[in-house]
């Protein structure tokens, strides 16, 4: 064979080679799988509640409004505290006022005087956004906006995001709301910009009583994982299989 065939046979094989690829050799990311490598890999934040410890004083709500700038008086919150009291007709009474941001001294519940002699028990349920293993609001995005970090917590792109409202109909917490300012989804972050840095979420710095705590998952050593390992703990809505990774001691069965 002829060195001028031999060549032409190359070419036309490497043609063809190139022929059979797809059309793209590459693929272009979307913000959240661009965003997907952020964070640590040897770390998975977890949150712990310890709904005995909590008080319902709603410091950590007022905590979290300011360190994230959510307006003060405007019905939306990246965390909040439900108030429950079981009545001994075995009704359950719920409110969450503002919140909870201003605690709960007012012993009226959604305008209804409660008798205390019918209470058979009463207690406060701080809530979040769960950062699931499996985040549905992630899955629903169309733009990518909506992402989460190798470390589990699942971040919006206020730049990328374009205000369609999927990713809060998908929450089955009801931890997404618009942001009355910036005008596109917002949630609780578990402080990520707060924790990378070695501090604690403003929530959990304002919780006097220990009620909220923070930690990683993937370390046997960390106190909060100990707890989650050897104790009886919950979680919230398990039947939709996002596998939430905010934590509850003391969870009590008629909690919604």
């Amino acid at each position: 064979m002829s060195t001028s065939r031999r060549k032409f046979l190359k070419t036309a094989v490497a043609g063809c080679a190139v022929a059979s690829l797809p059309l793209t050799a590459f693929k272009t990311l979307s913000p959240a799988e661009a965003k997907a490598s952020i964070g640590n890999d040897k770390v998975r934040w977890v949150f712990l509640v310890d709904i005995q410890k909590c008080v319902g004083c709603g410091f950590c709500v007022k905590a979290c409004k300011s360190e994230n700038e959510i307006p003060y008086n405007v019905p939306v919150t990246r965390t909040w505290v439900e108030r429950y009291v079981i009545t001994k007709d075995g009704k359950s009474h719920i409110d969450t006022p503002h919140g909870g941001r201003d605690g709960y001294t007012d012993p009226t519940i959604r305008e209804q005087d409660i008798n205390p002699d019918d209470i058979t028990k009463a207690f406060f349920l701080p809530k979040l956004c769960n950062q699931c293993q499996n985040p549905a609001c992630v899955q629903v995005c169309p733009v990518g906006a909506t992402y989460q970090t190798l470390d589990g917590v699942v971040l919006v792109d206020k730049k990328w995001c374009i205000g369609c409202g999927y990713c809060v109909m998908a929450c089955p917490y009801g931890a997404r709301f618009f942001h009355p300012v910036d005008k596109v989804a917002d949630k609780c972050t578990f402080c990520y910009h707060r924790i990378n840095k070695g501090l604690k979420s403003a929530c959990v710095q304002a919780c006097s009583f220990g009620a909220r705590l923070m930690g990683n998952l993937k370390d046997p050593d960390d106190p909060v994982t100990h707890t989650i390992m050897t104790q009886r703990v919950g979680i919230l809505k398990d039947e939709y299989g996002t596998k939430p990774q905010v934590y509850y001691i003391g969870l009590d069965e008629r909690v919604r």
